[in-house]
C-alpha cells in the first residue's frame, strides 16, 4: 500500500531507543502479567480445599470450560486488539494520529458486535460443545457473559499499546484478576461450606467470575483513556492528517489484518483443545482406565500444572504485546536493520527471562505443586516435565508476535498449520508410550518445529547475527543449568530436615528454593557481564548495588 511506504529519513528511531522501549514496555507487561498471573494461580489452594474429594473433578471441569471459552473469545476479538496496536503504532509512525483516533472507534462498533455473536452463540451451542458431559454446559453459558463484554475491553487495551502506553493495560490486568479472584472465592465458599451446595453450581459461579473480572478490568481502562485524551488530542492537532482513509476501508483493513491474528493466537488453545476431545478416547485405547482415572489424569496436565507453569508464559506474553508495536513501526518506515535488532534483542529477553524460569520451576516443582495442590506424586512429575515444556510454548508467543509485528501473518498461519498436523500426528503414539504426559509431549514437540521454521525464516529474511548472539545464549544456558542443579540439591538437602509433603513446609522450602535459584542466576548473569548484553548500563548500577566485582 502507498500509505505504508517511507523514506528511511521519516521517523527512524535509534536501536538504544527501541530496546529501552522494548525493555520498559516488557517491565510493565511483565508486572501486570505476572502479578494477575500469580493471583490467578494462587486462588487455587483454597479453591482445591474447599472442593475436598470433588476437587480434581473441579479441576477438570474448569478446565474444559476455559478450553471452549479462550476459543470463542478469540473468535469474539477477532485478533483485532493485536491487529489494532500494530496498526495504530503504524499509523502513529507516519504521523497520522487522526487515522489512529478514527480506527479504534471504528473498531467499537465491531467489538460489540462480535460480543453479541459469540456470546449468543455459547448460549444456544452448549449443549454440543459440552462433549456429551451434561456439567459442562452451564460452565459454558456463564462464560458467555465474560464474551459478551471482553471485546471491547480487550480493543480499547490493544489501541493504547499502539502508542506504547503498557501501563493500563497491565493495571487493569491486575484489576480484573482481582475482582475475578475474589468474587469466585466468595462464591465457591458460600456454595460449598455455609450451603453445602452442588460442586458444579461453585464451578459455575467461578467461571462467571471471568465477567466480574473483565467490569473492574473496565473501569481501569476508562480512567486510563480519560487521563491520556488531552495528549492524544495534541498528538492529532500536531499530526500530518493528510491521509485520507475512509471507515470503510479501515474496517476492512483491521478485517485483512485480523484474521491472521485469531489463528494465530488461539494455536495454543486450539493445541488444549486437541487434547480435551482426543485424551479420554485414546486413553481408553491405551489402557484400562475409569472415567475418574481418566478426569485426574486430564486435571494434572490441563489445570494443575497448566495453572502453575501459564505464571512463566506470561512473560514471554508480555514480551509479545510489547514487540508487535515496535516490529509495526520498523516496518512502517522499511527499517530492514531496526527490525533485525528488534528480533536479535527479543530473543535474547526471551532466553534471559525464560530459561532461567522453567528450569527453577523444575528445581523446586514437588514444593509448589505441594503448596497449590497437596502432595500427589503424579502431579509433581507432570509439573517438572510441564516446566521445561514451557520454553517451546513461551518461545510460539514470542516468535509468533514478531512474525505478525513483521507482517508475515500468511507465513505464520502456514507454520501453524504444520504444527496442529504434528501435533495430531503425535497425539495417539506419545499418549500409548507416556499416557498422561502423552499430550504435553506431543505439543512440546510441535512447539520446538513451528519455533525453529519462525527463527529459520527471521534468519533467511534478516541475516540474524547468530556470532554474536551465541556467546550470551550460551552463558544464559549454562548459568540456568548451574541455578537448577544447586537449588535442586538444595531442596533435596533441606528435604531431611524439614518434610517436603506439608503445605507450610513446603511452601518455607518453596521461598528458599526461588530465592537460591534466583540469587544464583543473578549473580553469575552480574559477575560475567551477561546482564550487560541485556538491560545495557542498568547492570553496572546492579553490580555496585550488590557489591558485585
Amino acid at each position: 500500500m502507498n500509505e505504508e511506504y517511507t523514506n528511511d529519513s521519516q521517523v527512524r528511531h535509534s536501536e538504544p531507543d527501541t530496546k529501552s522501549k522494548m525493555l520498559s514496555g516488557s517491565a510493565w507487561m511483565t508486572v501486570g502479567s505476572i502479578t494477575s498471573r500469580i493471583l490467578g494461580a494462587v486462588y487455587v489452594i483454597p479453591w482445591v480445599t474447599w472442593f475436598g474429594a470433588y476437587s480434581n473433578q473441579a479441576n477438570a471441569l474448569f478446565a474444559q470450560g476455559y478450553n471452549i471459552y479462550n476459543i470463542f473469545l478469540t473468535v469474539a476479538t477477532a485478533g483485532l486488539p493485536s491487529a489494532i496496536s500494530k496498526m495504530v503504532a503504524h499509523y502513529n509512525g507516519l504521523n497520522e494520529y487522526g487515522v489512529s483516533r478514527r480506527l479504534y472507534y471504528s473498531s467499537m462498533y465491531v467489538a460489540m458486535a462480535m460480543g453479541v455473536v459469540c456470546a449468543t452463540i455459547m448460549m444456544v451451542a452448549a449443549p454440543g460443545l459440552s462433549n456429551g458431559d451434561p456439567d459442562v454446559v452451564p460452565v459454558i453459558r456463564s462464560l458467555a457473559w465474560a464474551v459478551l463484554i471482553i471485546p471491547c475491553l480487550a480493543m480499547s487495551r490493544g489501541f493504547l499499546q499502539g502508542y506504547n502506553w503498557m501501563a493500563p493495560s497491565a493495571i487493569s490486568q491486575f484489576v480484573e484478576q482481582v475482582f475475578r479472584v475474589i468474587y469466585m472465592l466468595l462464591a465457591t465458599y458460600l456454595i460449598m461450606k455455609v450451603q453445602s451446595g452442588s460442586w458444579v453450581s461453585a464451578v459455575t459461579q467461578s467461571t462467571f467470575a471471568a465477567f466480574i473480572g473483565a467490569i473492574g478490568a473496565i473501569a481501569v481502562i476508562a480512567w486510563s483513556w480519560m487521563n491520556h485524551r488531552k495528549e492524544m488530542k495534541a498528538m492529532v492537532s500536531q499530526g500530518i492528517n493528510n491521509m485520507q482513509v475512509s471507515t470503510f476501508e479501515l474496517i476492512m483493513k483491521m478485517v485483512y489484518q485480523s484474521i491472521p491474528f485469531v489463528v494465530i493466537e488461539s494455536g495454543l488453545a486450539i493445541f488444549m483443545l486437541v487434547d480435551q476431545f482426543t485424551f479420554p478416547h485414546m486413553l481408553d485405547r491405551v489402557g484400562h482406565f475409569t472415567q475418574y482415572q481418566e478426569t485426574v489424569l486430564y486435571a494434572l496436565f490441563a489445570f494443575n500444572a497448566n495453572k502453575i507453569f501459564t505464571i512463566i508464559i506470561s512473560l514471554a506474553a508480555a514480551m509479545a504485546v510489547t514487540v508487535i508495536p515496535l516490529l509495526a513501526e520498523a516496518r512502517a518506515v522499511n527499517d530492514h536493520n531496526g527490525m533485525r535488532h528488534q528480533i536479535e534483542n527479543v530473543l535474547l529477553l526471551f532466553y534471559f527471562v525464560m530459561i532461567p524460569a522453567a528450569l527453577g520451576l523444575a528445581a523446586v516443582a514437588q514444593q509448589v505443586y505441594t503448596v497449590f495442590y497437596k502432595y500427589d506424586h503424579a502431579g509433581v512429575v507432570v509439573l517438572e516435565f510441564a516446566a521445561f515444556v514451557s520454553i517451546p510454548i513461551g518461545l510460539y508467543t514470542v516468535a509468533a508476535a514478531m512474525m505478525q509485528g513483521i507482517s508475515e501473518n500468511r507465513r505464520m498461519m502456514k507454520y501453524l498449520g504444520i504444527g496442529l498436523i504434528i501435533k495430531l500426528l503425535l497425539q495417539y503414539p506419545c499418549i500409548m508410550f507416556a499416557q498422561g504426559l502423552g499430550p504435553l509431549l506431543s505439543t512440546c514437540i510441535a512447539m520446538f518445529i513451528i519455533d525453529y521454521m519462525i527463527i529459520h525464516s527471521f534468519n533467511m529474511e534478516f541475516g540474524l547475527h547468530f556470532n554474536k548472539m551465541s556467546r550470551p545464549t550460551n552463558q544464559i544456558l549454562a548459568y540456568s543449568l548451574i541455578m537448577f542443579v544447586v537449588t535442586k540439591a538444595v531442596m533435596l538437602g533441606l528435604g531431611y530436615f524439614v518434610s517436603p509433603y506439608g503445605r507450610f513446609s513446603a511452601f518455607f522450602l518453596a521461598v528458599i528454593g526461588i530465592m537460591v535459584g534466583a540469587g544464583i542466576f543473578t549473580f553469575l548473569a552480574l559477575k560475567f557481564r551477561l546482564a550487560d548484553e541485556i538491560i545495557g548500563p542498568r547492570s553496572a548500577a546492579l553490580r555496585r548495588k550488590f557489591h558485585i566485582g
